[in-house]
Order: C-alpha cells, then structure tokens, then sequence
C-alpha cells in the first residue's frame, strides 16, 4: 500500500475518509449557517462569483481585499438583473470566504486541527502557512459549474508547487450533485504556468485585476470522477487539473477550503490577488 505522500506526489491529489466526525460536520454547518444569519444583505454587494466570466472581478475590491475578512459570493442564477436576490439568503450563495480560518472559532479550530496538521506533516511540508479559507455551497439546482483549472492560476507562489488545497466535505459529493474531478498525473506538466488572475496594480480607475497568458485546454476525456463521502477530504496540488460540473440535483453539496503555502524557501508573489495587510499575516499551521 503506497503512502499518502506517494499517492500525491503521483496523482496531484489524495482522498483521505473520515478525516472529520458527524459532529465536527454539524458543528461546521451550524456555524456557517450562523455566520449566513447574521449577514445583513444590504452591507454586502451582490458580487457574482463565476469561473466563465473572466471580467467579473475586474473592478471588485470587495473580493480583492478579503483576504482578512469575511465576504459573501452568490451565484448567478441567484441575483437578478437589478442585482436582488431571486431565491433566499441562505439559499442564494456560492461561497463564503476567505478569512474563516481565524475569524470564526468553529472553522480556526477545524483548520489549525491535529488530523490537518499531521496531514501536513506526512507529505513533506515544514512551514506550512493558511492562505486561505472558503466555505462553498453548490447550492441544489443552481450550483455553478468551476471550470476547469489550476489553483496556481490564482494563487501563485515560487517554487510553484508550494501550494496544497485541502477540501472537506460536508455533504457527500456524488457525480449527481457535483463532485471534483481531476486528471491524474496533470500537476507534472508545468507547460501552461503563464496563465494567471493577476492584480494590475492600477490606481488610476482601470480594472484592478485580469487574465494573464494563454488559457490552457485540457482534453475532457481525461478527467476522473472522484466522489467523496461526508467528513472525508481530497488533498489537492496546486497544479493538478481540477474541475466540478454544475448542481442540478437536489441535493446539496457543501465543502470546506482551505489552501496551504510550503513558506520554506518560498517566494508569495505579489502579483496574487491575495495579500496579507499590514495588520494580518498568514498563520502557520502548526503553531497558530
């Protein structure tokens, strides 16, 4: 039986079951489903999160500067042309992030958890540093399609493969109601890196973020299903090819995301869209 390090360094990516118990899943749900409550609709601006429109973030600090924070991404088939909300709060969102991790106590002690620290440890990682956190939905019926991709195309560290995203179910992922999909083996293929969602680090008025490069095609053949069950998580490089289809089920498909910097000998470019601030630095995994 080939070691968790090896099925990663293999395949790009790694299921690991029943990371976390029915009751750590619930105490996650019930917390989001809080944080969702207490959202007052009218101090957020209904900011679309789309992976096919590639000019939706072009002039959008809310999600530029989130990095700290906790904001709110609701789907397209959610917000109308006048931008209200067609379906209810709860139901209308696509994500939560991206400062779960240290901001709310139910997810600061999920992520900076011994199960995920000693995950950490067994492929490698020695400083490893929390980038980022999401809570995302993939709401029944009008969950969105994440075409396909690599995390690195947003989230840009040198040496480039310093990067690992961690997903947890929270609701099992069927191919029914949207699970990931990867193509095995496609995080050795460094030859599409230029593609990249940059800050333009204009202060004129011009668009604050853009494509970069040449987006990439993969061969659609390729890709493998990989459901998971409740609780349990898929490691994920930061160059395998990864993708999920839209919810058209019934059936909810709730996930939680953090993303993980080797901060070794390692280089956050300042180009990501994502910072730290004066106030707020990346914690260490292991010692925060």
């Amino acid at each position: 039986m080939s070691t968790l390090r090896e099925k990663f360094e293999r395949d790009g990516f790694a299921v690991i079951d029943n990371v976390f118990d029915d009751a750590e899943i619930e105490e996650m749900k019930t917390a989001i489903s809080r944080i969702v409550d207490e959202m007052e609709l009218s101090e957020h601006p209904r900011s679309v999160f789309s992976t096919y429109d590639e000019d939706k973030h072009s002039a959008d600090s809310y999600f530029l500067n989130s990095s700290d924070k906790i904001r709110f991404f609701f789907e397209e088939g959610a917000v109308d042309e006048q931008g209200e909300l067609k379906v209810a709060k709860e139901k209308s969102l696509n994500k939560i992030g991206h400062g779960l991790h240290f901001l709310d106590p139910t997810f600061k002690k999920m992520t900076f958890n011994a199960k995920i620290q000693r995950i950490f440890g067994e492929i490698g990682y020695e400083e490893p540093e929390v980038v980022q956190s999401m809570y995302i939905f993939k709401q029944p019926k009008i969950g969105g399609a994440v075409t396909d991709h690599v995390d690195s195309t947003f989230l840009r560290v040198s040496p480039i493969d310093h990067l690992t995203g961690v997903w947890i179910a929270i609701d099992e992922a069927s191919v029914e109601n949207g699970c990931l999909s990867f193509i095995p083996g496609s995080h050795k293929d460094t030859s599409a890196t230029d593609y990249r969602f940059v800050r333009t680090h204009d202060t004129s008025g011009g668009p604050l973020l853009k494509f970069v490069g040449t987006r990439p095609t993969y061969d659609p053949l390729k890709f493998q299903h990989v459901p998971i069950a409740k609780g349990s998580l898929i490691l994920i490089h930061g160059l395998v090819v990864h993708k999920s289809e839209a919810n058209t089920s019934d059936k909810s498909r709730h996930a939680y995301t953090i993303h993980v910097m080797e901060k070794k000998n390692t280089v956050w470019s300042e180009d990501n869209w994502l910072q730290e601030t004066d106030e707020y630095k990346f914690p260490n995994l292991f010692k925060f």
